[in-house]
């Protein structure tokens, strides 16, 4: 059974910088692809970020040039790096995974974390 579990939220002022953190337990396939998405209050969750098994990477345009997500495979960890944060970050951070591509990115994944939390005051 995947397990994931994430950390690293927090808050930050305007302009500051946060990494996340997504712990993987129980991924036996091969192809498997993780993720992050967002919900802030009173919004829909939404996709931020992805990661494909072979490495390659989808960020959404609103964040492309503040986001960057990573994963390291030794330990089965997913990482987002967030600079330059705004106020119109803050919301709850989930990881998710799948073997369908096509599944996470459309925000049907099989497996999600608990989320955490990202605080951004202007």
């Amino acid at each position: 059974q995947v397990h994931l579990v994430e950390s690293g939220g927090g808050s930050v002022e305007a302009g500051g910088s946060l990494r996340l953190s997504c712990a993987a337990s129980g991924v036996s396939h091969s192809r498997y692809s993780m993720g992050w998405f967002r919900q802030g209050a009173g919004k829909e969750r939404e996709g931020v970020a992805f990661i494909d098994s072979e490495g390659s990477t989808s960020v959404v345009d609103a964040v492309k040039d503040r986001f960057t997500i990573s994963k390291d495979n030794a330990d089965n960890t997913l990482y987002l790096e967030m600079n330059n944060l705004e106020a119109e970050d803050t919301g709850m951070y989930y990881c998710a995974g799948d073997v369908s591509w096509t599944m996470l990115t459309k925000g049907w994944a099989t497996n999600w974390g608990q989320g955490t939390q990202v605080t951004v005051s202007s």
